[in-house]
């Protein structure tokens, strides 16, 4: 489970975040939508101990991440829009790097297989410089998933992947919330957020603007029940920032 409660990020004067709270429970998947400059990866790389939160709380699978930040990662899985690989290690070796780091006992059995899910088999022996952007990406969650983690955060995950990976990733992420984990996926890509995410949270000027399962914002904010994530994305960021459907704070 996620649990965020009242987080802030301030850079200065800058107040990135503000008071932004919400829970991720088991087998959810989270869709963090908003415009440029909302908030998104702050809120996550705040959720991933990449930075600190100015004020706030975040637990992750029962954890403090302030209180029990080695706990608390040890179950967190982070993918941020621009793979972060090792330029002299191969593919495999990164999985062998991650193993070690995390004490991935079936590793050796475990790391061939995640490669030959993302697609990479044929490129275990080949060097980020060899790869492209998509192939990068592949790996770069292929090594996000071997410690079997129970909360994965993404930022922008689908940036680069042709069709097929694409729908490779999307089955992924089923599969994991359907395993049990909790996920918050954060993309500009609406329409394949609306087929893998059972829940949204969309955040403008770093506030909250609409959060729930996708069938309760429809219905706050569009007015059909059928109406595409894309519509309501546009109705509920043209309310004042900070304010949901009543108008509250």
């Amino acid at each position: 489970m996620i649990e965020v409660e009242g987080l802030t990020k301030r850079y200065g004067e800058l107040t990135a975040v503000r008071d932004l709270s919400f829970v991720v429970r088991p087998g959810e998947v989270l869709g963090l939508v908003g415009p440029n400059g909302a908030g998104k990866t702050t809120t996550l790389r705040a959720m991933a101990g990449v930075i600190p939160p100015s004020q706030g709380t975040i637990r992750l699978a029962g954890f403090d991440l302030a209180r029990e930040p080695l706990s608390a990662k040890r179950r967190l899985a982070f993918v941020p829009d621009e793979p972060r690989l090792f330029d002299h290690l191969t593919a495999a070796q990164h999985l062998k790097f991650v193993a070690r780091i995390y004490q991935v006992e079936d590793a050796k059995v475990r790391g061939p297989a995640l490669l030959a899910e993302v697609g990479l088999s044929d490129k275990a022996g080949a060097l980020p410089g060899e790869l492209s952007r998509g192939m990068k990406q592949k790996l770069a969650v292929a090594c996000a998933l071997l410690h079997r983690p129970r909360v994965l955060l993404l930022d922008e995950p689908l940036t680069g992947l042709d069709p097929a990976g694409i729908r490779a990733m999307k089955q992924t992420l089923r599969q994991l919330a359907a395993d049990g984990a909790a996920l918050v996926l954060s993309s500009h890509l609406l329409g394949l957020l609306e087929a893998v995410c059972s829940h949204v949270l969309i955040v403008k000027e770093g506030a909250k603007v609409a959060d729930g399962n996708l069938h309760e914002v429809r219905r706050r904010f569009a007015e059909r029940p059928d109406a595409s994530l894309e519509d309501v994305f546009f109705a509920a960021t043209e309310r004042a920032p900070g304010r949901d459907a009543e108008g509250r704070a």
